[in-house]
Formats: structure tokens, sequence, C-alpha cells
């Protein structure tokens, strides 16, 4: 009896092991920008246990890039709108995406690092604060509404991203104005007049896929289900193509 008892246990550890290591660990970078900390720790935990979440924020947040670090997790999930990087940083930070970590950035995060262009290239959007001149064409100075209910529209409901999402209400922030890149995967859209019709695309970036969600700013946002089944199939998708 001993003996099966032991066995159990052993069987159990071990599968509690695996299921462990199954996890997708993301890295979720903040700073920047002030959020209500305790509803957003409660969207990332709603993901469930194949989603392992840790918080660092800028500038600390650099140390994570460095190659001995970056073992420590599977996916970034940017939710951060700092502007402050030297040359290391952004040689480091380019390097650690492009030769393979996957990227979710969601809202403010396209509004980060005015002064580094090839950020905008990695998440394949930006928001102008001031006139802002990318690849040949001048963009004016974007602009936001708070609290606006609108719709959002699901580009391809066959991508892995937006897969069982339906057309959706939300309570959001809105941007308009913002560059996209030519060429990424639509995967979401609005008719809301305050916001760019695009609102949410996937793309490539050297060895990385990379999602980006627009919305994200508050509350409403982090409790809607439709958000959090976005979130959770975004994070999957630039992890496992699937």
């Amino acid at each position: 009896m001993k003996t099966l008892i032991t066995s159990l246990f052993l069987v159990f550890a071990t599968t509690f092991a695996q299921s462990a290591d199954k996890s997708i660990r993301i890295l979720v970078v903040t700073g920047g920008h002030a959020y209500k900390t305790e509803q957003f720790n409660q969207m990332l935990a709603s993901l469930g246990p194949e989603i392992a979440y840790e918080i660092a924020e800028f500038p600390k947040a650099y140390d994570m890039f460095l190659p001995g670090n970056r073992d420590k997790y599977d996916v970034l999930v940017f939710y951060h709108m700092w502007q402050k990087i030297t040359d290391e940083q952004a040689k480091v930070f380019t390097e650690c995406i492009s030769e393979g970590k996957p990227v979710v950035a969601l809202h403010h995060s396209i509004c980060a690092f005015d002064e580094w262009p090839d950020y905008w290239n990695i998440i394949g959007g930006k928001y102008c604060h001031k006139l802002t001149n990318i690849k040949g064409k001048e963009y004016q100075p974007c602009s936001y509404i708070h609290d606006v209910r609108f719709s959002v529209k699901v580009a391809d409901t066959k991508y892995p991203v937006t897969k069982g999402v339906k057309d959706f209400k939300i309570f959001d922030e809105t941007y308009k104005g913002y560059y996209v890149e030519e060429g990424v995967t639509p995967l979401l859209t609005t008719d809301e007049l305050s916001s760019n019709p695009l609102t949410g695309w996937a793309k490539k970036y050297g060895n990385s896929r990379i999602v980006v969600l627009q919305s994200g700013h508050d509350v409403p946002t982090f409790e809607n289900p439709d958000f959090r089944k976005l979130l959770k199939q975004a994070i999957k998708f630039v992890y496992t193509g699937k």
C-alpha cells in the first residue's frame, strides 16, 4: 500500500511539473503610464494556468532583454509608454525580438519611444505626440478620447487570434491618426469616427510574430470577455503560430 501511495504521488508530481512546463511564460513590460494595477493583474490571472505572467517595469525591464535573461520567458506583452532608451539598450532590445522573442503590444504601447523609429517598425504602428516623419510621410499629432462605447468588427474570423470571436462592443479610449505599417494583417476594425479604422493587426519582425491590440485603456476593457479572449489567443498565436 505504501508503495502504491508513493507511486501515485510521483505520478501526480510529475503530471503537475509537466503541466507547469507547458505554461506560456509571459513578461509584461510596463512603465511610463499609470494604470489600474489590481484589475489589470486580475485580467492576466483570468487567462488561466496555461499562461504564467511576470511584470517588469522600465527602466529595470531593459535587463530582461539581455541574452542571459531571455530564457526566463516565452512572450513579451507590452503595456508601457516608455520613452528613454540608449543606443546599447536599443541594440539589445531589437536583437531580443528579431532573433525570436514574440510580442503582443497593447493600447498605449504604440505611443512609446517617440525618438526611436526601430520600435515603430517592430510593432508596425506609432501614435504621434508631435509632427513626425515616418518613411517619408508626415503625420500630424494624433488625438484620443476617453470613455467611448463603440463597436469592434472582426476582420478575419479564421485567424488564430480572432477565431471564435464575433463582432463586439467595447468601452474604451480611442486613438485617431496613428501610423500603421503597410502590409500588416488586419485583425480588428471599427467605424467609430474618433478612432483609426484599423485597431488590431498582426505582422512579423525578424523571426518573431507580433500582434497589436489598440484597445486596453482601463477596467471596462480589462473585464471585457472578448478582449480577454483576444489577448489569450494572441499570446498563444505569437508563441505557437496556432
